[in-house]
């Protein structure tokens, strides 16, 4: 929640706090090129930006992400040109162009109030400077905010790291002695951005399976200046019935992915339903049918059982021979139904280089373009599709929510599906086995 007043000028001098000085000798977010055989091809550049913007990760387990970073006046950290390098191939295969927020959209229960954070409340304004021990074991850059307030625009506030994240597989051998375990590790990359009473930590995993998780997670503390909710939505805030009462609201959150797969935009959206019947007779259970409907079109897409996408490559395949492509893997949502932008929870729209927000969109598109995603689906051919992901929250506070808020999140993946011909973490000794099994013993 957020003052409902006077909040540009708590968000500059909020901006302008200096959390703590950094800790010298930092250690680097970067890590070596995967060595390739002699006969391989070299390796192109980690990424097509300068070093200060680049971001280059061997994973311990062997997968090497590379990407570029800049700040957007409006959507803060944008990320460009990310490729990904599980051990055994050659070169780094392209997945995005670029991976951004869309909107932050905030929308109050009682009517009084609806923010889009981004455009409209100076969210990357309030980039906020990190302390070491928010970035264990990883670097901290430095950001030039654009257009900023403060007579210093620059900010130690983008944090690079690595993390386990537990089991990446387990696997009982052929013999009672033999497990095949491994830990699966993650390049973390994440900003915080101060909105008023709200911190919103922006962070983006990249596993050492190829996956990507976009998360959000809001933090800070609760606007006292709303614990008004005098229409009877809000929640008690303190001790007693008529304790003061916490505005209800919602956090919309939506993200903008331009993929590239192996670095081309000419990719194809493919959408897959499954249905479930009963037994006939003779079955002794039900059967399940999957169909596969191929999206030429822009789409309103939403979230169902037995649904779901995936963007495939125009030109890149596995060892196997399989298309790569990427799965989308929708997060826990509560949909708002009280915006047109809001009632779909996936959009794939035609690349316009003017269509950069979900709501509140800057600038002009062109005669009746809109100014909200919804807008832009109208029919056109996809021929550089654009995936837009819309992960909404509805925050009911609690008494836990203060003093300070403990972080709330919501988020997406996308997880690679025939990207490799198998397991990017397979063990050595089970690489004979793609398309093959034995028992167990």
């Amino acid at each position: 929640m957020r003052v409902n007043s006077n909040t540009k000028a708590r968000t500059r001098a909020a901006v302008g706090l200096t959390v703590a000085a950094l800790a010298a000798g930092a250690t680097a977010g970067a890590g070596p090129a995967t060595a390739q055989p002699k006969a391989a091809p070299a390796a192109p550049p980690a990424a097509d930006c300068s070093a200060a913007y680049r971001v280059e990760q061997k994973l311990s387990s062997g997968t090497t992400w590379r990407m570029c970073w800049r700040y957007d006046g409006k959507a803060g950290l944008v990320l460009e040109n990310i490729s990904y390098q599980p051990k055994g191939e050659a070169k780094p295969i392209k997945v995005l162009n670029s991976a951004r927020l869309g909107q932050i959209h905030v929308p109050y229960d009682d009517g009084s109030v609806e923010y889009d954070d981004l455009t409209g409340f100076d969210f990357a304004q309030g980039l906020m400077n990190l302390a070491p021990g928010e970035c264990p074991g990883g670097a901290i850059k430095t950001v030039k905010v654009p257009d900023s307030w403060n007579e210093d625009p620059n900010v130690k506030g983008l944090c690079t790291t690595t993390r386990s994240r537990g089991h990446a597989y387990r696997m009982q051998g052929d013999t009672a002695n033999k497990v095949y375990q491994a830990e699966g590790k993650d390049l973390l990359v994440y900003t915080v951005n101060q909105v008023g009473w709200y911190e919103y930590m922006t962070e983006w995993r990249f596993q050492d399976d190829g996956t990507i998780t976009m998360n959000v997670g809001a933090t800070g503390s609760l606007s006292w200046d709303d614990y008004d909710a005098g229409d009877g939505r809000g929640w008690p805030i303190g001790k007693g019935a008529s304790a003061a009462k916490a505005t209800s609201h919602s956090h919309n959150a939506f993200w903008r992915l331009d993929f590239a797969l192996d670095g081309s935009t000419k990719n194809r959206v493919e959408q897959y339903d499954s249905t479930v019947t009963a037994p006939g007779r003779g079955q002794r259970a039900p059967t399940t049918k999957t169909t596969r409907t191929k999206v030429t079109k822009e789409l309103a897409g939403d979230s169902k059982a037995y649904r779901w996408w995936r963007m495939v490559s125009a030109t890149g395949k596995n060892k196997d021979g399989h298309a790569r492509s990427y799965e989308i893997v929708p997060g826990v949502t509560t949909k708002y139904p009280g915006r047109s932008y809001t009632k779909h929870d996936l959009y794939v729209t035609q690349y316009n280089k003017c269509e950069l927000f979900a709501s509140n969109n800057p600038g002009n598109c062109g005669a009746g373009a809109g100014k909200s995603v919804d807008k832009w689906v109208n029919g056109q051919a996809l021929t550089h599709p654009v995936v837009w992901m819309n992960v909404g929250f509805h925050h009911i506070a609690r008494d836990e929510d203060q003093q300070p808020m403990p972080v709330h999140w919501q988020g997406f993946s996308i997880a690679p599906r025939d990207v490799t011909a198998m397991n990017p973490l397979t063990p050595a000794e089970l690489a004979w086995q793609n398309g093959h099994w034995r028992p167990r013993g």
